[in-house]
């Protein structure tokens, strides 16, 4: 895999435009019971992320499963309406648009879902699939439909003779390239692409990711990539947003943040990363997180990871973290953070209250010992 931004380009992507804004965006799923159907509760899936999307750039969305990353990809696209918060593209607010005010949006929003069959339908040709977007959004193409599906197929690495062909007669990356080329048809400004390679053979992941970045580069894309493998998001991501039981708890810059986490919770996330080199991974420490995630039914209150923290103390379970920016670029919900200086856990600690107090930083980072889940 070849790298993914130069230094000059990286300083390019971060000076651009924003294309996406979402302000403490949050969707709770209501539990009912009873002959009513009366609330008793409801799932905390996301609960107030806040983020942005420049021009041009791939922002990596990473995170166990359950942490609410698919629920938010799908409410930027409005497959789920938002509970609460803001999503605005292209200073334009989205959130609560009817479905009649979003169709033309439609052409600039595009997503690849995670399974390459399922959300091919498999009653219908390539070239009804692909060409579908063309009638619905009723857009001429110059040369007809089946000139223009063709020439996807082509820019996807597939012939154009598999036109006429149905998804159960290819492979897995192969179905995989006529989802993304349906997702090309309307040239699309943001794409957002949910567990775009996990569904594929290993080594079919990497011609996938390869193709998604030459496409970024030739048609001028924008990507939010959701993933559980770190080293896919480490390819193809300009920055990092790291999720956790509904919340963002780290986002940097890529290098940054693979060199130097701040969170313990990120911490724990690279050190799980297999590294291909004997003797580089016998000098890593492996950090062993004890219990389960909680439930987002109950979430813990403060802190959402200070019951599986090595330096949780009493402040993680009275007082919620803010997001800071703790260097440039940076930003970390912790109070007690991790590769930095106590100048900047007091800048936590004042967020956190107001201004006033002091945390004091835990002395060294014991490691737990106990058996992974």
């Amino acid at each position: 895999m070849s790298t993914k931004t130069t230094a000059a380009e990286t300083k390019t992507v971060a000076e651009g435009e924003t294309l996406l804004s979402v302000e403490g965006l949050g969707k709770h799923f209501p539990v009912t019971a009873g002959l009513l159907r009366r609330q008793v509760g409801a799932v905390k899936a996301v609960d107030g992320v806040s983020f942005s999307v420049r021009k041009g750039e791939t922002l990596g969305l990473v995170g166990e499963s359950g942490c609410g990353k698919t629920t938010t990809g799908r409410m930027i696209m409005r497959l789920l309406e938002p509970s609460f918060g803001k999503i605005v593209f292209e200073g334009h607010d989205i959130t609560h648009m009817s479905q009649r005010q979003l169709r033309p949006l439609r052409r600039d929003l595009q997503m690849i879902f995670q399974d390459p069959y399922s959300s091919l339908n498999p009653r219908q040709t390539v070239g009804a699939i692909i060409g579908a977007a063309f009638r619905l959004q009723k857009i001429e193409t110059e040369h007809g439909v089946k000139r223009a599906v063709q020439e996807l197929l082509e820019l996807v690495g597939l012939n154009p003779e598999h036109y006429n062909r149905y998804p159960h007669e290819f492979s897995g990356g192969q179905r995989q390239r006529i989802g993304i080329a349906r997702t090309l048809a309307l040239r699309p400004k943001l794409i957002v692409a949910d567990e775009p390679v996990s569904a594929l053979d290993v080594s079919v992941q990497a011609q996938v990711v390869n193709l998604l970045e030459d496409l970024q580069d030739e048609l001028d894309l924008t990507y939010i990539v959701i993933a559980h493998d770190l080293s896919v998001v480490r390819h193809i991501s300009d920055r990092v947003a790291v999720m956790y039981l509904g919340k963002i708890v780290e986002l940097a810059d890529r290098d940054d943040l693979y060199e130097r986490p701040m969170h313990p919770y990120t911490n724990a996330l690279l050190s799980a990363v297999p590294i291909p080199d004997p003797s580089k991974r016998e000098g890593r420490e492996r950090i062993r997180l004890t219990g389960d995630v909680p439930s987002p039914l109950d979430p813990p209150p403060a802190c959402r990871f200070h019951t599986r923290c090595w330096k949780a103390q009493d402040i993680c379970k009275q007082t919620e973290p803010p997001l800071v920016e703790l260097s440039p670029g940076h930003l970390t919900a912790c109070h007690f953070p991790e590769n930095t200086t106590v100048s900047a856990t007091d800048e936590v600690a004042k967020a956190a209250v107001g201004g006033s107090g002091a945390v004091t930083p835990v002395e060294g980072d014991p490691k737990l010992d106990a058996d992974d889940d």
